[in-house]
Parts: structure tokens; C-alpha cells; sequence
């Protein structure tokens, strides 16, 4: 008994320790809130799972064949009332589950606006083979493989792809989204607390994929003006040209910044994916890109 139950504190330990950098453990109102909507969903299901389990274990042990008070029934065919118990359970599951998630998938639609008195800070994102880039528009900045935000302040994505589609997700701040080429798509996240956070892609992608994550660096708000000082000071200028470089396949680059950025370079981005569809589409008719 003694090693059964250090068997389970060292297991329930080796599992619990997962749970840091992860969406168990949040540092923003986003990820909070997920978090809260996991830990329900669980709670209904285990409120519910474990009596069936209690039962399902009662039921074998006052019918085991040495118990001479349970009566046998071959004949036994029908109970209204097993009948609306063994219905209930099931679909009070959906019903409390479901609820939960649709109030809280509403209230945590991603381009919902995070509700504060600090002005937003907007974020142009899109992915590449096989890395990110991070366009300030508002700060004329850019950066590559490297987020930084500052405490406390909403941030507003617009997200697309230049090529395939992949997926933009920070577990500790924020829930996944897809970014597709040709379409901007819209997240908020907020960092509550000072630190250094994981992002990834979610959406395998090719060769270099297992390579295309980068830092999120969360700072106090006056060290994130310093940091955007000292960007604008240093690196070359992102504009078409050097674009058209950062775009070519490669893996494991590392994270470096641009101290400018062209005007409309992300819309130009986009609308180059969406041309570059047409042309395919044009290319070839319906039949032949099932086909393909």
C-alpha cells in the first residue's frame, strides 16, 4: 500500500510537471481564461464520470457470485427509470460541456478586442518558410523569429502566410489561429507578467518545421521603448527587395530586426499570395487541380 501510493505521487508529479510554459500555466487574460474553460469542461465530466465509475465498480461487487442477497433476474427486460438515468448522463454531458464552451468560445473570439485603457499594440505576422516575421507598422520596426511586447499591453495580430498554411499559438498567452495565404486573420493576446515565452507553429509545414518557433520577450513598458529605440538604430531596411531574400526557404534562422519597414509591405504581402492564387486557378480549371 505504502509503494502504491508513492507509485502515484511520482507519477502524479513527473505529469504535473508538464504544465509549466504550457496552457496550464498562463500569464495572460487570454490563456487565463482558456485555462478556466479546460479546468470546467473536466470538472463537469469528472463530476459525472466518477459516480458512473463508483457505480459501474458497486454494481460488479454486489453481483459477484459469492453474494447470495442479489437476485437474479434472466428475465429482466426493461426499467423506465434505468432507462432515463442511462439517457441522462450522456446528454446532461453535452448540454454542461457544451454550454461552457460556447459562453466561453464567445467571449474569447480572437479578434475580439481586449477590453483596457492602454492602446493596443498592433502586430503584422506572417509566416515563411520556414520562420516568422514580425512587422511593427505603428513603430516601423520588424523583426524575425523574435516577438517583443510590452507588460500589460493588449497586442492586435493581423496574421497571413506567404506560402502554406500554418498555425500561430503562444500556449502561455494566447490559443491558436491559422495564418493562410492570401487572408489576414485576427488575434489578441496580452502579456499580465514580465518573461520569456514560447511560440510555434501548430501546423506542420514541411522540412523545417520542427525549427519554426521563436521567443516572446514581455518587458516593462519603458524597456520596450528602449528596445524599439535601439531596433530603429541597427539592421537593414525591409522592403521588397530584401523581402523577396528573407522569403527563400531556410531553417533555423536566427532572430534578428530590421530598423525600417516599407509602407504597406504586409498588404502588398498579401495581395501578392492572392495573385499568385489566381494565377494557379487560371492555370489550371477545377477538373485539374482535383485531379491534381
Amino acid at each position: 500500500m505504502r509503494y502504491g501510493l508513492l507509485t502515484l505521487v511520482l507519477i502524479g508529479a513527473s505529469l504535473l510537471g508538464g504544465c509549466t510554459e504550457g496552457v496550464l500555466d498562463p500569464k495572460g487574460p487570454i490563456a487565463l481564461a482558456e485555462r478556466q474553460i479546460l479546468i470546467n469542461a473536466t470538472g463537469i465530466m469528472l463530476a459525472i464520470v466518477i459516480p458512473v465509475v463508483i457505480a459501474t465498480l458497486g454494481v460488479g461487487f454486489w453481483f459477484r457470485a459469492s453474494n447470495e442477497r442479489a437476485r437474479y433476474r434472466p428475465d429482466f427486460v426493461y426499467s423506465g427509470r434505468l432507462e432515463m438515468l442511462v439517457w441522462s448522463i450522456p446528454l446532461m454531458t453535452v448540454l454542461l460541456t457544451g454550454t461552457v464552451a460556447w459562453i466561453g468560445a464567445y467571449d474569447l473570439d480572437p479578434p475580439k478586442l481586449i477590453a483596457s485603457s492602454t492602446k493596443p499594440i498592433k502586430v503584422q505576422a506572417i509566416s515563411l518558410d520556414w520562420k516568422w516575421l514580425f512587422i511593427y507598422p505603428e513603430l516601423g520596426v520588424a523583426s524575425v523569429n523574435h516577438l517583443t511586447i510590452p507588460v500589460g499591453t493588449p497586442v492586435s495580430f493581423e496574421l497571413t502566410s506567404s506560402g502554406v498554411m500554418n498555425s500561430f499559438f503562444v500556449p502561455q498567452l494566447a490559443g491558436q489561429i491559422y495564418a493562410m495565404s492570401g487572408m489576414v486573420t485576427r488575434l489578441n493576446l496580452q502579456a499580465d507578467y514580465a518573461g520569456t515565452y514560447r511560440g510555434l507553429s501548430a501546423n506542420f509545414s514541411g522540412e523545417g518545421f520542427a525549427d519554426m518557433h521563436f521567443n516572446v520577450d514581455a518587458m516593462p513598458p519603458e524597456r520596450f521603448a528602449q528596445w524599439v529605440d535601439s531596433t530603429r538604430s541597427v539592421g537593414p531596411v525591409l522592403d521588397l527587395k530584401t523581402y523577396a531574400d528573407l522569403a527563400r526557404p531556410s531553417v533555423a534562422v536566427t532572430p534578428f530586426t530590421y530598423h525600417s519597414v516599407a509602407p504597406g509591405l504586409f498588404d502588398s504581402i498579401r495581395m501578392a499570395s492572392m495573385q499568385s492564387d489566381d494565377a494557379l486557378c487560371r492555370r489550371y480549371p477545377t477538373s485539374m487541380r482535383a485531379e491534381k
